[in-house]
C-alpha cells in the first residue's frame, strides 16, 4: 500500500523521501552530533513541534540515509537546515533528491539557511546569496559581569509572553510563537531577560549540549547588556564552556566575543533565497540555532 506521506514518486534503487516520524528526530540529532554541530540535548522535541511536516527523511531500502528540515514560519518565510547525507552515500544523488523535495515544500517563500563552508557553493547554485557570516565563539566568559545601572536580569519565563514574542520578532523575519514558547521552557534551558524601566533590553537562552553549552538567541540593546547576559547564563553551567554563533553583521558582537575571552571554532554563512528580510542587526549578538534560524 503506498505511503500517504511519501513526497517523491521517483524511487531509483528503492529510495524515497517522506515526512519524518517523531522518533526520527533522535536519529537527526545523532547525525548532527557526528558532523560536529553540537546539537542541544533537548532541541529535537522543540524543533519537531514547531512544524511536524517540516522534517524530511530519505530512505534507501527502508533505511534512513538523508535528511533536510524545511520549517515554515507564517505564510512567507521558511528556514532550511539539517541537510545531511550519510557519508558512504554522498555524491550519488540521494542528497539532491532530498533537497529538491525539501525546497518544493518552501516554494514561493523567502528561505534562510546557515550553510557550512563545504555546501555554500551548492547553495549559491540553487539561488541562495550570502548575507553574512556566523562564527561560533567558545570558551569561559568572566564571571559576575553586572548589567548596566538600572538594568536587571530576570527569568525570561516570568515576562508576559506577548512581550517576549514581540521582542523576538525584531530579530527574526517572522513570528514564531510556538517555537519560542517551547524553546525557553524545554528541559536543560536557562532563559534570562534584561529589563530596564519595564522595557526589555535583552534576551538570552542557554541550553545543554553534548559539548559546550550553547547560548542562543542572544539579543541586547548594548554590548554591556549582552556581556551581563552571557556571564549570568554561563554561571548556570559552570562545568562546561559556552558557545555562541555570532553574526559578523554586528561588529559589536564580534568585538564582545573576543573581549569575553571566547575563541572562534566553527563557521557558517547566513544565506537567503528571495528578498533579504529586515531585522534589527545591531541588537543581534547570537543567532538562535543553525537548524531553525
Amino acid at each position: 500500500m503506498p505511503n500517504p506521506f511519501e513526497i517523491t514518486a521517483d524511487r531509483p534503487g528503492g529510495f524515497a523521501v517522506a515526512a519524518a516520524r517523531a522518533e526520527d528526530i533522535v536519529t537527526l540529532g545523532a547525525w548532527a552530533h557526528e558532523e560536529g554541530w553540537n546539537p542541544g540535548l533537548h532541541d529535537g522535541g522543540v524543533f519537531f513541534a514547531t512544524d511536524p511536516g517540516g522534517f524530511l527523511f530519505g530512505r534507501l531500502d527502508g533505511e534512513p540515509v538523508t535528511a533536510v528540515s524545511v520549517v515554515r514560519y507564517g505564510s512567507a518565510y521558511g528556514f532550511l537546515g539539517f541537510y545531511l547525507t550519510r557519508p558512504h552515500l554522498r555524491g550519488q544523488g540521494y542528497g539532491l533528491r532530498t533537497w529538491q523535495a525539501g525546497t518544493a515544500r518552501l516554494a514561493g517563500r523567502t528561505v534562510g539557511l546557515d550553510g557550512v563552508p563545504a555546501q555554500q557553493d551548492n547553495y549559491r547554485r540553487s539561488g541562495f546569496r550570502t548575507c553574512w557570516s556566523n562564527a561560533r565563539y567558545e570558551g569561559t566568559p568572566p564571571p559576575d559581569i553586572a548589567p548596566p545601572p538600572g538594568t536587571t536580569l530576570i527569568d525570561a519565563r516570568s515576562v508576559p509572553f506577548d512581550l517576549l514574542a514581540a521582542y523576538d520578532r525584531r530579530y527574526f523575519p517572522a513570528a514564531r510563537d510556538t517555537f519560542l514558547a517551547a524553546w525557553i521552557t524545554a528541559p536543560g534551558r536557562t532563559a534570562l531577560a534584561a529589563v530596564r524601566d519595564g522595557e526589555l533590553q535583552g534576551l538570552g537562552v542557554l541550553r545543554a549540549c553534548r559539548a559546550a553549552s550553547r547560548i542562543g538567541p542572544l539579543y541586547a540593546a548594548s554590548p554591556a547588556v549582552a556581556a551581563s547576559l552571557v556571564s549570568a547564563l554561563a554561571a548556570t553551567a559552570p562545568d562546561t564552556a559556552v558557545a555562541i554563533d555570532v553574526p559578523d553583521v554586528n561588529p559589536a558582537a564580534v568585538r564582545l566575543a573576543g573581549e569575553l575571552g571566547l575563541t572562534p571554532s566553527f563557521d557558517t554563512a547566513r544565506m537567503y533565497s528571495g528578498p533579504e528580510p529586515a531585522i534589527d542587526r545591531p541588537g543581534l549578538y547570537g543567532i538562535t540555532s543553525l537548524e531553525l534560524g
